[in-house]
């Protein structure tokens, strides 16, 4: 549970690279590779600054992941990566009026209790599991 607060830095600097990537392409305009040396348009593409600080803030969210993957299991740290889903369905709601409709709320409704149930799932259990030490309930077995 302690390193809950890096997981979510990495959740909401993944999803801040995803706003960041659709706001510049959103600068961007219509794409046309027409007439154009396809590698030039995707260096201005890349170059763009929204989209190039979406980038390194992409890659500062996969630096904590990295972080964040060291110190617990893969399969605690993994699925909060699902709450990105929500903060970007919420903020390009209050950005850009993305349509948020019943479904959709449904749907990160249920992001979140699956969410909420994996964090209590792996309360003791990332951290020993790494150090080699077995769940509480099969050191008691242990003779």
């Amino acid at each position: 549970m302690k390193y809950i607060p890096f997981i979510l830095f990495t959740v909401f600097t993944n999803a801040a690279a995803q706003l960041m990537l659709k706001y510049g392409m959103m600068t961007m305009g219509p794409l046309s590779f027409a007439g154009v040396n396809p590698l030039l348009k995707v260096l201005q593409i890349v170059f763009s600054p929204w989209i190039f600080l979406g980038l390194c803030v992409f890659v500062i969210s996969m630096a904590s992941h990295l972080f964040v993957l060291s110190k617990v299991e893969l399969s605690f740290a993994y699925p909060f990566l699902s709450l990105a889903y929500v903060a970007v369905a919420v903020f390009a709601y209050f950005l850009w009026r993305e349509d948020l409709n019943a479904y959709r709320v449904a749907g990160i409704a249920l992001i979140c209790v699956g969410t909420v149930l994996i964090a209590h799932s792996g309360r003791d259990a990332p951290e020993q599991a790494l150090a080699g030490i077995p769940p509480s309930s099969e050191r008691s077995n242990i003779r």
